[in-house]
């Protein structure tokens, strides 16, 4: 721009002095205030405003990154890190200033180019670079379920924090969920370490979920950042819901809203009830052990051989294979608060118990009522189910 507005000065002084020799110096004066106006109407009067300033380092990654325009608008915003990757943001309504959609990634290094126009048109141009802060002390969520699976329709995505979260919005933020076909999705926090996302009612069978969790850099609590991008998707298998009826001691086990099997079972002995509501199952196994000490029924029983475990609460409850329970299955209720199915020692495929472990996958839904006991927590479990949407 400076040689441009040279270039013009020069020419307008030439052109003066090949006027006659009477109006030469007037001539060279009216030639340098001609050369002046036009660098000027040249010259944009926007002023765009970049920080942090060039070169700039340990930059926050949130809040630090801020683009105006005086004397003009903004027009285009471009933000990206080394390897190419755009910042996405939006340039406020009437062109003054933008600001990024999301926090930025830490330890990186971003270029920015800006440009305004001013009140003729003309545009200004700003560039800078800058590096983000490198965190010293960090947190990951660990998530549920994993990538790639298919899950019952109960299933919800679950994460819980390798660090208590004191900026729960920040962080709930950095997470997007997509849904195949569309539903509305809404996060819960447990305490400040645990966050789980579900619809208002059990998934569609066949939904696609895909998460994106852009926790690199999101400060969850004071000086802790996130150091976690991920996507993880996984799909929503047929509908299986089955319910126990504590007072029939039966179990109706219904597939895509009919019933494919009803089953005898024994649930928590007078003292010993099962929870009464909505619970999901979150891990199968072949085969486990069972010990009273583990929660809190100290030398009442260990049982190292328990077939078809499936777990539905994180205090201890199961539903699962009884090789001796006798005839207690539609008869008597005689666990510790489990629910047993009969099954032969070692296991059977074709004992009902082998039956509905083949047949059942994570994040079906097994629902008791008519239980002596109060409904489940919400959060004892993958079980959110029990809680009504608007408390959600």
């Amino acid at each position: 721009m400076i040689l441009g507005v040279l270039l013009i000065a020069v020419t307008a002084c030439g052109g003066g002095g090949g006027s006659d020799s009477n109006s030469g110096s007037d001539g060279g004066k009216n030639g340098d205030k001609g050369g002046s106006d036009q660098a000027e109407s040249r010259t944009s009067q926007a002023v765009v405003t970049i920080a942090p300033k060039d070169g700039a380092d340990d930059v926050d990654t949130n809040g630090a990154l801020k683009i105006s325009a005086a004397k003009g608008k903004l027009t285009e915003v471009k933000v990206a890190d080394s390897k190419g990757k755009a910042v996405e943001g939006k340039i406020a309504e009437g062109g003054a200033s933008w600001t990024p959609a999301y926090h930025l990634a830490s330890d990186t290094k971003y270029k920015v180019q800006a440009t305004a126009k001013d009140s003729e048109g003309r545009e200004a141009t700003e560039e800078s670079s800058f590096t983000t802060l490198t965190p010293k002390n960090t947190f990951v969520g660990m998530f549920t379920p994993e990538d790639g699976s298919k899950v019952g329709v109960g299933m919800p995505f679950s994460l819980n924090f390798t660090r208590g979260i004191t900026k729960p919005e920040d962080v709930e933020k950095a997470i997007r969920i997509k849904t195949e076909p569309a539903v509305e999705v809404k996060g819960h926090w447990f305490g400040n370490d645990r966050l789980d996302f579900r619809p208002e009612k059990y998934w569609k069978q066949g939904t696609k979920v895909t998460v994106d969790l852009n926790l690199d850099g999101v400060e969850g609590r004071s000086g802790v950042y996130g150091e976690q991008v991920k996507t993880v998707s996984f799909t929503i298998g047929r509908s299986q819901i089955s319910t126990v009826d504590v007072k029939s001691k039966k179990m109706t086990v219904k597939r895509d809203g009919k019933v494919i099997k009803t089953i005898p079972v024994t649930t928590g002995k007078p003292g010993y009830e099962t929870w009464n509501g909505q619970m999901v199952i979150t891990e199968r196994h072949e085969m486990t052990r069972m010990n009273g000490e583990t929660v809190g029924y100290g030398g009442e029983y260990d049982i190292k051989d328990v077939s078809h475990a499936m777990r539905l609460s994180t205090s201890g409850t199961f539903i699962h294979g009884n090789y001796w329970g006798g005839d207690a299955f539609g008869n008597y209720n005689a666990s510790h608060g489990c629910i047993g199915l009969r099954d032969l020692k070692g296991g059977s495929s074709s004992s009902p118990a082998g039956w509905f472990f083949d047949r059942s996958i994570v994040g079906d839904v097994v629902i008791v009522k008519n239980s002596n006991d109060r409904i489940i927590d919400p959060d004892n479990g993958l079980n959110g189910w029990n809680m009504p949407w608007d408390k959600w």
